[in-house]
């Protein structure tokens, strides 16, 4: 039993009354009302039966809340009609206790909802070009695909984690220049990991020596021309530097909590002429047009009405290479099944969850349909490539028609900047307020430093707070914290608002941090551990809520499976994180009032310690889908 079985109750004794008034049948709104002296819900149903029957709303909600009848398994406790005309429903908060608690002992118990019902969904996330390490800023992408899939998953969706590999395009190609004309070493220096001497030191610097030496321009365009031709040496080198690029990030996602099903090279969409025979589709069709004068001589573009920067966008150049967005659309349409699967598929790797990570392969392998034809593709990526998603969507809606509006859908995201004080402590010198990711410009973060500059200072309070464990303890304990905190900042913003990213605010104990919803986890813990330890009793088949705080957190946990709903359809990680620090704050708020291993009385100790069991389990469902770490101590 639930808040969504209260509200549902309501509705219905509401929908009854009108019935037996024989009062029209009217849509009304049933919410929270902005005070709790009102009651737990309002109905606003006499506000819209006033205009009708030109009655005065008290009068009608006073009529409407007279007829309506309780019975005895009802979560209502009670109905009054109050000023100005609302219908206000009380819960029954001891009968909610009797049906919740028992039923909620563990984070297992917690139920998925099966809202998906089995439809297939694609999750396109992380996506970095594999010539660099992963960025602050990548790792919001990260985190909010991972939580996507997460939420997907515990409601019933078919769901498969994809991550494109961009494994031929200008980024990888500055690299391979760096080795081959530039004299850069093939091997990073002792200490430092691949992903970052290749994005640190050769792709910044090979960027910086395109602006001294304009001929190293024209290297770039001959090494991307190679790139095409599977069997080119150039081909060869950039799989052997991309696999082990790729290698590490794929630690550092790990290492952050995420997982995937599968890796989709760029080279192999390329090599499998997916995109050639789909660029005749669309040439058939009229979709893309040749130009044959002006700027665009010699292009082939497609034209999208509404777009402020242009309606033409090309997608093959004159030189007959393809565009960054020409690449993406064979792939968006591989997703949704508008084009046949040309792919094998091999097994990259064993994730640190005990799954497989597939990759898409040509020449080896086996034909699976797990990852090809989904019913909806979920891309997600950062705000400036919002034109590119929308151009991607036209030519998709002109290949199967209007119903790809709501199949495929780009889940944008704001950047992720630095406070002043991040940016000092990190080593950085400009004086700006808020300092901004440029890869070519080598302004960045990489992800590896943020965790390990959070798990230092996470080490220094735990070993502080328990001075008697091993430092093997406190190192697991602090990489704990630093992922919760890391995590939790990149995911309690609106997608649209830049989030700025401080590493003291982060770590602080209190707030809206991921240290605080785990300290929050880990007292219940040590609440329950002491009670058992002592013997205390722990069940009671009638629990009984008074107190004003106990109210509050039962009210709250009940409403879990609605939370996540709201989350999976309006594809919103903030409104799951927002929950999970207000359900801290409330649990935390009713031990500050409310004793429960010192209460003298055993019937209300109990009914207290099954509500911090029930506040542990749902909280600690919450962290898993939030991709919090748990702990039991800190």
């Amino acid at each position: 039993m639930s808040f969504r079985e209260f509200k549902e109750q309501a509705k219905s004794a509401v929908e009854e009354a009108l019935k037996r008034l024989n009062y029209p049948t009217v849509e009304f709104n049933i919410s929270e009302p902005p005070e709790e002296g009102f009651g737990d819900l309002a109905a606003n149903t006499a506000f819209i039966l006033a205009k009708q029957l030109k009655r005065p709303p008290l009068e009608l909600a006073q009529k409407i809340a007279s007829e309506i009848e309780l019975s005895r398994d009802s979560l209502i406790e009670s109905v009054t009609a109050d000023p100005p005309g609302y219908i206000n429903f009380k819960l029954n908060y001891n009968l909610l206790a009797e049906k919740l608690l028992p039923n909620l002992r563990s984070s297992e118990e917690v139920k998925p909802i099966n809202i998906g019902r089995g439809v297939k969904v694609t999750v396109e996330h992380t996506s970095v070009n594999p010539n660099k390490a992963l960025h602050i800023g990548h790792l919001r992408n990260v985190a909010i695909g991972d939580v996507i899939y997460r939420l997907l998953k515990h409601s019933g969706y078919d769901v498969k984690v994809l991550n494109y590999i961009d494994d031929s395009g200008a980024q990888v190609a500055d690299v391979i220049v760096g080795f081959l004309f530039c004299n850069f070493q093939p091997e990073a220096p002792p200490g430092e990991k691949f992903d970052h001497y290749c994005g640190d030191t050769v792709y910044v610097k090979v960027n910086e020596m395109y602006e001294q030496n304009p001929a190293l321009i024209e290297k770039q365009k001959q090494v991307m021309r190679e790139l095409e031709d599977p069997s080119s040496e150039v081909t060869h080198l950039a799989k052997k530097i991309t696999t082990r690029i790729l290698g590490e990030q794929l630690k550092t996602c790990w290492r952050f909590g995420a997982r995937y099903d599968c890796l989709n090279f760029e080279s192999h969409i390329i090599h499998s002429k997916l995109w050639e025979r789909l660029f005749e589709e669309l040439k058939g069709r009229g979709i893309v047009k040749f130009v044959e004068e002006g700027r665009l001589k010699g292009c082939w573009i497609v034209e999208v009405e509404g777009e402020e920067e242009g309606e033409e966008k090309v997608l093959v150049r004159a030189d007959g290479t393809a565009t960054y967005v020409a690449k993406d659309i064979p792939y968006a349409a591989w997703k949704l099944g508008l084009v046949e699967d040309p792919f094998l598929y091999v097994e990259y790797a064993r994730q640190p969850d005990g799954t497989t990570l597939w990759a898409t392969d040509l020449d080896r392998g086996c034909k699976k349909q797990d990852f090809y034809g989904a019913e909806k593709s979920i891309v997600v990526i950062d705000v400036r490539q919002s034109r590119l998603q929308r151009i991607i969507k036209s030519i998709l809606k002109q290949i199967a028609g209007q119903s790809v509006e709501e199949r495929y859908v780009h889940l944008g995201y704001a950047v992720v900047s630095l406070s002043p004080q991040t940016a000092k402590e990190m080593g950085f010198t400009e004086e700006e307020r808020l300092l901004h990711m440029s890869g070519r410009k080598g302004i960045y973060l990489n992800a590896d430093d943020v965790l390990d500059a959070l798990k230092k200072k996470a080490i220094e309070e735990t070993i502080k707070r328990n001075p008697g464990e091993s430092v093997e303890w406190c190192e697991r304990v602090s990489e704990s914290i630093a992922v919760a905190a890391l995590r939790f900042d990149l995911l309690k913003q609106d997608l649209d608002k830049i989030v700025v990213f401080d590493l003291n605010k982060a770590l602080r104990l209190e707030g809206d941090t991921g240290p605080y919803i785990l300290y929050s986890h880990v007292r219940a813990s040590r609440i329950l551990e002491k009670a058992s330890a002592e013997g205390i009793k722990h069940q009671t088949p009638k629990p009984t809520i008074t107190q004003q705080s106990e109210k509050r957190l039962l009210k709250e946990l009940s409403k879990f499976d609605l939370v996540v709903e709201e989350a999976v359809k309006t594809l919103s990680p903030k409104t799951l994180a927002r929950y999970a620090i207000e359900l801290s704050t409330l649990f935390n708020n009713f031990y500050e009032s409310a004793p429960v291993l010192s209460c003298a009385d055993e019937e209300v100790r109990a009914s207290r310690l099954m509500l911090v069991t029930t506040f542990k389990a749902v909280l600690g469902k919450t962290m898993e889908l939030l991709g919090l770490p748990i702990v039991e101590r800190m």
